[in-house]
């Protein structure tokens, strides 16, 4: 079955998406380029123009329709100076300020840049102007400063609209001048646009495609190396805990061993004479059995540890643990609740860690609840690309004095629980450098709030 145009327009529209880049260096990006390049740049034409305009008087008898032209653009640049002043203090000090503010100021200087080089550009010859090619410069600064999307091509359409602009100006303002204007200033009307301006118009915008392209490849890759080193990082740290939880175990078990050979032949020594060594051994037997189970535990977590990062799909993976948990063979009482948000980036982990930690959690819910409830999974972005999984029952809630103590490890509300449950959750969430919070009211429920990070590398390295 062949796709349709809208399922291929989309599939486009999700080729051309990328992230953002993170604030620091978007910040860092900002402040090179128009603090450190436009701002000295434009402070230097700034003062040519009011060089030139010194030259020659400011103000005069507007006898032609030329005339008045080129007043209103005086009047613009006076306009022009006051902004640029304004919006320079605001780059001067943007360490200070919001990211949202920066950016505001960053796409207001473009646009005011814009408009006033369209001014100059009808002054200077109109569409015949050498200023056209100051509209691809700041196509080219807008695809530095401002970041890809729809603001960025909003942005480099609305600079090749100031040269429309331009040219349908300087066709009115000729096409009004008297006869003996055009001669004296020896100046030719023109009928209409022309092709010369179908193809600088034409050129602006596949610069607009060309430069946002560009930062789409660019982007990718940077992306990609960044994620082999992720993947690189966590399955390095995750061979190292398991290394080390199978050397622990090794360790342990052989002292394990020789003390339970002892207590056994010293309770067979001791077997005709009923005292209280006997029961003592007895409990030396059992702490030992107990440590050997931790232990085997311990060394499964370690076999697991040494498996392999994989991309997981945020909501697959949600689904998946939902179907263990509640079979769709098995009929029950319990509504699942999901509400998941689009987007999501691919979580580098374990299957068997994520797994582990969902369905310890939506077991944990479905015990809670008993025979009917219900559980609401709800997982969404964040505008940092960390993930957030809440699961929610409506159950009877966790008591204030034991909520502090769920993690603990061997501690359980429960007759036959392990008293492990959450205790791998907390630790397989940490492991990724996440997060696991708890909420809870006696009647109302409970609700655990899991946070993986985007990037765990930077954590990784502390």
């Amino acid at each position: 079955m062949k796709p349709s145009h809208s399922q291929w327009l989309k599939r486009l529209i999700a080729s051309l998406e990328i992230p953002a880049p993170d604030p620091p260096r978007l910040l860092r990006r900002i402040a090179v380029m128009e603090r450190n390049v436009m701002l000295p740049v434009k402070t230097v034409f700034i003062g040519i123009i009011l060089y030139s305009f010194d030259v020659t008087p400011w103000f005069g008898l507007t006898s032609s329709t030329l005339d008045v032209t080129v007043e209103t653009v005086q009047y613009i640049f006076w306009f022009y100076i006051l902004a640029t002043i304004i919006l320079g203090a605001i780059l001067m000090s943007l360490e200070k300020l919001p990211l949202a503010v920066i950016q505001w100021t960053v796409v207001t200087s473009s646009l005011v840049d814009g408009l006033f080089i369209a001014g100059m550009a009808l002054l200077t010859g109109g569409l015949d102007s050498i200023l056209f090619w100051l509209f691809i410069v700041l196509i080219v600064r807008n695809s530095i400063s401002v970041p890809p999307g729809f603001s960025q091509l909003f942005l480099n359409v609305a600079i090749s609209l100031c040269y429309v602009l331009v040219a349908v100006l300087d066709v009115a303002v000729l096409n009004n001048l008297d006869d003996l204007t055009l001669h004296t200033l020896d100046l030719m009307p023109h009928e209409d646009l022309g092709q010369p301006f179908v193809l600088r118009v034409t050129l602006l915008l596949l610069v607009t495609a060309c430069c946002y392209g560009a930062q789409v490849l660019l982007e990718r890759q940077r992306l990609a190396v960044e994620e082999a080193g992720e993947f690189a990082t966590r399955e390095n740290q995750l061979r190292s805990a398991g290394r080390l939880a199978a050397e622990f175990a090794h360790q342990i078990k052989n002292p394990l061993a020789i003390i339970n050979n002892t207590a056994f032949s010293l309770q067979r020594s001791l077997r005709e004479n009923k005292n209280s060594a006997a029961r003592q051994i007895e409990i030396i037997q059992e702490e030992v059995a107990r440590a050997d189970k931790v232990i085997t535990q311990i060394m499964g977590y370690a076999q697991l540890s040494e498996g392999r990062v994989e991309k997981l799909n945020v909501i697959e993976e949600l689904d998946r643990a939902i179907a263990q948990v509640f079979p769709p063979a098995l009929p029950v009482k319990i509504q699942i609740h999901r509400e998941y948000d689009h987007g999501f980036p691919p979580l580098l982990m374990l299957r068997g860690h994520l797994s582990e930690i969902l369905v310890n959690l939506l077991q944990n819910a479905r015990d809670a609840l008993g025979e009917k409830g219900n559980i609401f999974i709800i997982a969404y972005c964040h505008r940092d690309y960390s993930v957030e999984i809440s699961v929610r029952d409506d159950g009877p809630g966790i008591p204030p004095d034991k909520i502090e103590r769920i993690f603990e490890p061997y501690y359980t509300t429960k007759e036959r629980g392990s008293g492990l449950g959450l205790t791998i959750v907390k630790h397989n969430v940490e492991l990724y450098s996440g997060s696991v919070l708890v909420e809870s009211r006696l009647g109302q429920g409970a609700k655990f709030i899991l946070i993986f990070p985007a990037k765990a590398l930077m954590k990784f390295q502390k």
